[in-house]
């Protein structure tokens, strides 16, 4: 796996696809646990689903709910892991960072990824990194764990 790269299971990624459905035609948004490995890659522990906070409307915007990322951090204080990311869904768009996006890179450490959903369903989800300065993403690739299988 390159360094350049975000590893997830099966059923984490199918829980991202499955809560970017269920808040459509708003996006869905959630916080993403797990470590940076010793060769460069993110390992995602675990997916924590948040609700969309943001001021309406909620389907060009997302803002995951402080208390949980607060909870996550008393939770993980003692823990290997630690909050590494934040996903979310473009509703009717692209798996890609929008400008709204960019303009919300506030900790350029953070990998995110991102599902489209058209008309209610998910389709691909892609991950990115926010280069240093925090003006702009980088793609990064995106690899299930193995023995797991790409949902449908």
């Amino acid at each position: 796996m390159s360094a350049a790269s975000v590893r997830l299971t099966a059923a984490q990624l199918l829980a991202i696809q499955r809560a970017a459905e269920a808040a459509y035609p708003e996006e869905a948004c959630g916080l993403l646990v797990g470590r940076r490995e010793p060769g460069g890659a993110w390992c995602v522990g675990a997916v924590e689903a948040s609700a969309n906070v943001a001021e309406p409307p909620r389907t060009r915007r997302f803002e995951v709910d402080p208390r949980l990322r607060l909870r996550l951090m008393r939770t993980l204080r003692d823990e290997p892991d630690d909050v590494i990311g934040v996903y979310h869904s473009h509703p009717d768009g692209r798996p890609e960072p929008s400008d709204t996006d960019r303009a919300m890179i506030f900790e350029p450490e953070m990998i995110w990824l991102i599902t489209a959903v058209a008309a209610g369903r998910a389709g691909a989800t892609t991950a990115w990194r926010p280069t240093g300065d925090g003006e702009a993403f980088v793609p990064l690739g995106l690899a299930l764990g193995e023995g797991e299988a790409r949902p449908e």
